[in-house]
């Protein structure tokens, strides 16, 4: 029988940290225990990692992630969603709360945390949602929820948009009691029923019922004004129009205690997508044009727009090989979402590798309130710090599978297209969840990374 051995040290051999200066990095006790420069430190008791091509980076940080987990675990579970999260470098997620029973009481939150810990792969930070039943007719218990063992701080029906102005008001007043954040699902529902696409050329050359740019920013530009009467914290989720981008830009402006994100597909792909007729590229909110997807990116950019949010929705495929009019929105995302920052923002020389960690876990974390207490996440790659990181190989290309990869739905929007690298390794408070499968240690506990996932 095979003797399981766990490693609890790790060397890890010229990283570039932020991909800027190469350092050894060793891991001991859960933190960053030492930093030097390369080659330097003493590996005799420990498992080495050789990191010559690759970059580390703060384990990422996802606040917009189904796991579907209660209640349709035909599309996916915890376990499943958050060991991709973890192949994606992900080392926190935030779980919405559209599941079933909804996330909507101190019992279910702490239902979703409890797996989430027990699963392993990442920490799961439940969402609550801000009505009952996502109804959008009286305020969960958000009170509850957020003095529960979960310590919810993020609060969303997203999925559906809070779009009664008065309830919206008082969810903005109820969270500042306990330094909570109202992350909204910008979407206007009068504007928008039975729409199934932007709204544009494409919508009216293949004869899909157009979602119109405004039914999302009118909604995003009534709550920032709410949030400045109200003086609450109000999180954009899953900004797509460059008009978006333009409120949001003047509500900081402003001084508006606002935040937005922007998810993987908004910013890479467009509405000529929908041209197919292939519902895998049926989202919410759906894909825009071009010159949507270019504000969008500057937005980012420019830090008018704060975070990359996956948005990973996955569905069983009965829900989305079918007709485009009856299939269900949403893309799956967790595993792909950083080598499409890397080729959207990165390689087209809008980021750095520093910015990257702002967007995809500094700035997450700061928002989701996990970034100080009890097992911190976003922090920086420092001594002393939390030993979560990623480790990313910018030049190996990928092409993407979606049936191979370990969530359980298939509808990735980048199946069969070529990424520009792949994450090689996570760790969460200096555990590895993710690990080369070849890394064997030798007598001397040497490790080679080639690149697969284990």
């Amino acid at each position: 029988m095979r003797k399981l051995v766990v490693v609890t040290e790790y060397v890890i051999r010229n990283a570039a940290l932020y991909g800027e200066e190469r350092r050894d990095l060793r891991l001991r006790d859960g933190v960053i225990a030492q930093i030097a420069k390369p080659f330097t430190l003493d590996a005799t008791d420990a498992t080495q990692i050789d990191a010559s091509e690759l970059i580390a980076l703060p384990g990422l940080v996802d606040l917009h992630t189904h796991l579907r987990e209660p209640g349709r675990e035909d599309a996916e579970t915890i376990l499943t969603g958050t060991r991709a999260a973890a192949l994606g470098g992900f080392t926190s997620v935030f779980a919405m709360a559209n599941t079933t029973p909804t996330q909507d009481t101190a019992g279910v939150v702490e239902q979703v945390a409890r797996i989430g810990q027990d699963a392993g792969w990442v920490d799961v930070h439940p969402v609550g949602a801000v009505s009952v039943g996502l109804g959008g007719t009286h305020l969960a218990e958000l009170g509850a929820m957020a003095n529960s063992a979960a310590q919810v701080r993020v609060f969303s029906d997203d999925g559906k948009c809070v779009s009664d102005p008065v309830l919206m008001r008082r969810a903005l007043e109820y969270v500042k009691a306990f330094d909570g954040v109202i992350a909204q699902h910008a979407q206007e529902p009068r504007l928008t029923e039975g729409s199934q696409m932007n709204e544009g050329v494409v919508s009216a050359d293949i004869g899909l019922t157009g979602w119109p740019a405004v039914a999302e920013e009118s909604i995003i530009a009534r709550d920032v004004l709410l949030a400045e009467h109200v003086g609450s914290r109000l999180h954009v989720l899953h900004l797509s129009t460059a008009g978006s981008v333009e409120i949001v830009r003047w509500a900081k402006s402003r001084g508006i205690n606002v935040t937005a994100e922007a998810t993987p597909h908004h910013l890479s792909l467009t509405d000529e997508r929908a041209r197919t007729y292939d519902p895998t590229y049926k989202v919410n909110p759906p894909l825009r044009t071009q010159a949507d997807v270019d504000a969008v990116r500057q937005g980012l950019a420019d830090g008018t727009i704060d975070v990359v949010g996956t948005d990973h929705a996955p569905h069983p495929v009965e829900d989305k090989e079918c007709e485009w009019a009856a299939a269900a929105f949403g893309m799956t995302g967790l595993e792909t979402a950083l080598p499409v920052i890397h080729k959207t923002m990165v390689l087209t020389g809008l980021f750095t590798w520093r910015d990257v960690a702002r967007v995809m876990s500094h700035t997450p974390a700061i928002i989701g309130r996990i970034h100080e207490g009890d097992n911190p996440q976003g922090r920086p790659l420092e001594v002393g710090e939390p030993a979560n990181i990623t480790l990313y190989h910018p030049n190996a290309p990928v092409t993407v599978d979606a049936r191979t990869q370990a969530t359980l739905s298939n509808n990735s929007p980048f199946h069969g297209e070529e990424l520009p690298g792949r994450v090689i390794a996570t760790f969460l408070r200096g555990r590895a969840t993710v690990l080369d499968a070849t890394a064997q240690g030798d007598d001397t506990g040497h490790a080679t990374l080639n690149g697969a996932h284990s």
